[in-house]
């Protein structure tokens, strides 16, 4: 992969905030995902809103949903831009301990939406572990990473990893939050 450059460091090596303002608008969108690995039994629990602290998956979207919107309070070198749509799933795993969780974020701005999307997994994820931590410590989170991105200078961006761009939610294309519906996220 080629080496682009690091915009967040001046010509002198200052740390500055990418001067967006010349920059046309563009619609864009960002596809993130990330997994909590958890005890299969929990899990279990927890997708039939059996846990203590209430409906964890409702949480964890409310939550997913407002870390996007505070993004740019959270980054100190991110843009405040106005989200203009944010989806939240949250599915099982094909294996009996895992969940995956994937936004959508979606902007028509001069710089891009990837920030908020991987933000809002990562506290998603966080919030799911607070609410189950106290049945089970060793939950672990993660990976994380960025699956798609499209609009802006650089147009469409698929994770190399991803043999189908379907997978990926590619912008555009089916991707998992489709199955939204039939999900168990209530």
């Amino acid at each position: 992969m080629e080496s682009a450059p690091l915009t967040h460091f001046s010509a002198r090596g200052d740390v500055h905030m990418v001067d967006v303002t010349e920059r046309a608008i563009s619609d864009r969108i960002a596809v993130a995902e990330g997994y909590l690995r958890l005890d299969p039994s929990l899990r279990e629990r927890l997708l039939r809103n059996e846990t203590a602290k209430g409906d964890g998956l409702a949480v964890a979207r409310v939550a997913a949903i407002q870390a996007a919107k505070r993004t740019w309070e959270l980054i100190p070198l991110c843009h405040p831009i106005a989200l203009g749509g944010l989806e939240v799933a949250i599915d099982p795993t094909p294996d009996a301990n895992g969940l995956r969780l994937e936004v959508r974020a979606r902007t028509s701005a001069p710089t891009g939406v990837e920030m908020e999307a991987l933000t809002a997994v990562s506290v998603g994820l966080l919030t799911l572990y607070d609410m189950l931590k106290s049945a089970d410590p060793s939950i672990t989170i993660g990976p994380i990473r960025l699956l798609s991105k499209s609009g802006g200078r650089h147009g469409d961006w698929v994770h190399p990893d991803l043999s189908d761009a379907s997978e990926a939610g590619r912008p555009g294309e089916a991707g998992s939050l489709e199955r939204e519906a039939s999900t168990t996220t209530r």
